[in-house]
């Protein structure tokens, strides 16, 4: 039995269907089990609630061999520390009691070199807290997801335009989702690891924001250029769409620290066996049919 949390999530989803298609015994925890498409639904066992709550989560991971793990954001969150504890707290005192077992989490890259790098540091202490257990540990450490840019496609498609708050001639590792998807699958499914590694995930794009807006022109058949938005505007433009100063500023110490400590730059090194989906394939399949629905 595999426990997947976020099962409703871009992630979580890719999980879900990759174990289910592996003919896995699969236990979801959802706050909405109505969120699940009907056939994933009578394929799993679902536990209701948030795996924030320590009862919940025990009842999920009884008699379960791993979990993938993933804490959601809470752009209302007035901590992002906070926020992060609350999540991993229950998990750290649910492994001490559910042994053996094995964690698949999705984390961030930057270990050893974020300093105050908000959400980043954030994820980066999570990590911390479970491999202190002691648990079988694989971190899936994720740069900037292509997926990041779905809500652009609108604005590529019409303007030409594609804003990012990272330097537009600074290499930007990526990553697309169904490849942590498969990743996180594919370690579950394997019961002979051991001990606790950081899992990069890297696509084989050596691309910088500029380097993006020219494959995205290729791709969509107009000139795309690339705006750049400064952190701080970037944090007004959040909270005025309801985000809370805290995840705001976290978000921002985030950027920050991304474009002075390189923390998904060029000496990240590309993961191609790990994350084969390029940044073209991923418009190509992904992006450029979202923006013409």
């Amino acid at each position: 039995m595999i426990v997947v949390t976020t099962p409703t999530g871009q992630i979580g989803r890719e999980v879900v269907t990759g174990l289910l298609d592996a003919a896995v015994s699969v236990r979801v925890i959802a706050r909405d089990p109505a969120a699940l498409a009907p056939a994933v639904r009578e394929r799993v066992e679902v536990v209701q609630g948030s795996h924030a709550d320590p009862a919940v989560l025990k009842e999920a991971c009884e008699g379960a061999e791993g979990v993938f793990w993933l804490s959601p954001p809470n752009f209302a969150a007035d901590s992002v520390e906070r926020h992060f504890r609350a999540f991993t707290a229950p998990l750290v005192e649910t492994i001490g009691v559910e042994d053996p077992f094995r964690v698949v989490a999705v984390s961030t890259l930057g270990r050893g070199v974020a300093r105050n790098a908000g959400l980043v540091s954030a994820s980066l202490s999570m990590d911390e807290a479970i491999a202190a257990t002691g648990v079988r540990y694989r971190a899936l450490c994720a740069p900037f997801l292509m997926e990041n840019l779905l809500s652009q496609a609108a604005s590529v498609r019409d303007t030409g335009t594609l804003s990012l708050p990272l330097v537009p001639d600074h290499v930007l590792r990526l990553c697309a989702v169904r490849d942590i998807g498969a990743t996180a699958v594919s370690l579950l499914l394997d019961g002979t690891w051991t001990g606790q590694e950081d899992v990069p995930l890297a696509s084989p794009d050596d691309l910088t924001p500029e380097g993006m807006a020219g494959v995205l022109g290729e791709v969509f058949g107009r000139p795309v250029s690339v705006r750049y938005i400064p952190s701080a505007e970037n944090k007004a433009l959040m909270t005025a769409l309801g985000a809370s100063e805290a995840w705001a500023q976290g978000y921002a110490d985030m950027v920050d620290a991304q474009n002075e400590q390189h923390l998904y730059g060029a000496s990240q090194v590309p993961t191609p066996d790990r994350a084969p989906t390029t940044f073209r394939r991923w418009c190509e399949e992904v992006l450029r049919p979202a923006a013409e629905r």
